[in-house]
Parts: structure tokens; sequence; C-alpha cells
């Protein structure tokens, strides 16, 4: 749908007036000051249905109370080599900014193998990802561009699927729900890069299950998608993986298309990279931890994940890529396919 009109607005605001004081404190964790553009986002996920909307919205600020979800930047996963570990096997990182300001998130969605903690840590480390890049990274590039900045692109690396990865479905939909029920409409377009031959098969599956706001805002772009993205962004500002000489996972481009240096083709998903070290330094700040003489004591945070009206898409998703699984003209690879808002 389109910008929803002030009318919907303002009787969904209307609404929100009412709810009791907690929701209004966590809600404020929400909007960061712009009450209008998130009551738009919810308003859009819903097809412009007020009622529906203010559910989905009271709803998600119920689970947050619930969960604790205000609190979970002060919760770091430490120590920090296992925290690594995490990283290294749930690849996503901030690789910079579109020419607008959009923070540009890139996915390793063939190569993440989830195999290194139990699943509440990966839960745990998206929602915290989500809500640095809510009450930081996009109030700071609001703050820089000088006009509101409430969304980000994402570009998704598709290098090395496999089936095997059906294994983490469960995981991989648990993370889907929780973007779909409490963080809808961050994101203004997948791109989806480095796919393999099966990858038209797959799609012609996947496509029909997802609901139509998402299915508008995929590309699928050739090769390493960096003649396209190029176009949006800088070459600094491209992920590594769209840097490489080739489609797949070889050899890195010598200069590039643009001031080629080392920084430029550094590796966004690493503990390494200055994104990953504001998150984790800015997580410990809040908690007020400091790296500890001790070995810290392991703990995730355990959060509910809510079944609502996405759970059947996501069940459907699941039985057809199992069937995909047991066909052997496809087994050559596909792995850890989703799309999440």
């Amino acid at each position: 749908m389109g910008v929803p009109s002030q009318e919907a607005i303002n009787q969904f605001k209307a609404l929100m007036d009412q709810v009791d004081e907690p929701l209004k404190r966590t809600f404020k964790n929400v909007h960061q000051g712009y009450i209008v553009e998130t009551l738009e986002r919810f308003l859009k996920a819903r097809e412009g249905n007020v009622n529906k909307a203010h559910k989905m919205l009271v709803d998600s600020l119920q689970w947050r109370l619930q969960n604790g979800i205000d609190d979970i930047l002060s919760k770091p996963i430490i120590p920090t080599n296992f925290y690594r570990g995490v990283r290294d096997s749930q690849l996503i990182g901030v690789s910079g900014y579109t020419r607008e300001g959009l923070p540009v998130f890139a996915i390793g969605a063939g190569l993440s193998t989830f195999d290194k903690a139990s699943i509440h840590y990966y839960v745990q480390s998206h929602i915290q990802i989500n809500e640095y890049r809510d009450r930081v990274i996009l109030p700071n590039a609001t703050k820089k561009n000088g006009r509101y900045i409430g969304k980000c692109v994402k570009v998704l690396d598709m290098s090395g699927l496999k089936l095997s990865a059906l294994n983490q479905i469960k995981l991989l939909t648990t993370i889907s729900t929780v973007d779909d029920l409490n963080y809808p409409e961050k994101t203004i377009t997948y791109y989806i890069v480095n796919v393999p031959y099966v990858f038209s098969a797959c799609w012609k599956v996947v496509k029909p299950l997802l609901q139509e706001r998402t299915k508008l805002k995929v590309q699928v772009l050739q090769g390493n998608g960096r003649e396209e993205l190029l176009k949006i962004m800088d070459y600094s500002s491209l992920p590594h993986f769209c840097k490489r000489s080739g489609s797949g996972s070889s050899s890195w481009s010598g200069s590039g298309s643009g001031s080629g240096s080392g920084s430029d083709t550094s590796d966004c998903y690493s503990l390494d990279h200055p994104f990953h070290q504001e998150l984790y330094t800015y997580m410990k700040q809040q908690s007020g931890i400091n790296e500890p003489l001790e070995p810290a004591k392991q703990g995730s945070v355990h959060v509910e994940v809510p079944l609502g009206e996405e759970a059947e898409i996501h069940k459907t998703l699941e039985s057809e890529l199992k069937k995909l699984r047991n066909q052997k003209s496809l087994s050559g690879s596909f792995q850890n396919f989703k799309i999440g808002n």
C-alpha cells in the first residue's frame, strides 16, 4: 500500500494515547521521537487497517515488556571469545551507507552456520543488532543527514548455499518471525547477490509464500551485484563480497571501481570490524561490564516468540523447503534463504 492517510494516522495515534503507561514507556524506545513515522510502518504492515495495526503494535510492545527488550543492549554475550564464535557463524554486518544515508546491512545467507551456540544466543544477537540499529545507527544517520532516516537496505550473499542448512529452519523462522511482528517495514530493499544455479527453481517455490509488500522489495542482481549497487552507494560502502572479481567466493578485485584499499575490502562480518567493535563496546558500557579478570559466566537471553499471522506462512515455507531437499534434481545447493523485515 502507499502512504497511510492522515485520518488513519490520527485514529491510530488516538488509540495509542489510551494505552497503559508501561506500554507508552517502551513505545518511546521504538519510535525514538518519530511517532508518526512509526505508526505508518505498522499501518503499512497491516494494509492500512487501523485496528489490526493497533493490535500488532500493542502486541509488540507487550512482547518487549515481557522479554526485557528495552534492556537487551545492556546484556552483552560474554566472554568475548564466545561472542566471536557467534559472529563467525551468524554472518551480518554494516558495510557503509547509501548516498541517501541509509545503512547497508550485509548478510551472509549462504555461509552462516549457526553452529557455535544455542538458538537463544543467535536470537539474542539478532535482536541486539535490531535494537542497536533502531536506537543508535538510524538516529545518528538522521542527525548526520538532517532528515529522518528510519530504514536500511540489506544485501544478502547467497554464496555457498547448501541444502543441509534446512536443519536451521527453526532458527531462521524464529528470527524472521521476530522481525515480521516487531520490526516491520525497516528495510527498503533486499538485494540478493551471488545466487547459485538452483536459485530460480527455489525462488519459484518461495515467492508465492511471501507477502506482497515483501516481494516488491526483493531484487535479484546479476553476479556479485557490484554494478547495480554502485548506483546507490560508493565503492567504499559495498559489502566485501560485492568487491570480488567473480560472482562466487573466489579472488578479490584488486583496485575495484573506486579508491580500493585494505580497509575497503575489510570483512564486515568480523568482530574486529568497526561496526561490531562499536556495538560490543556500547553493550558493555550499557551493562557496566569491562572485560572480566576472571572467566565470565555465559548466559543467553531467552526471548519468547509469539505466533502471528506470519506463522502459517513460515510453516508452509518450511514444508516446501523440505520438499526441495528431497528432489534429486535440486541436489546442488540451497542454504539459509529467508526474507525478513
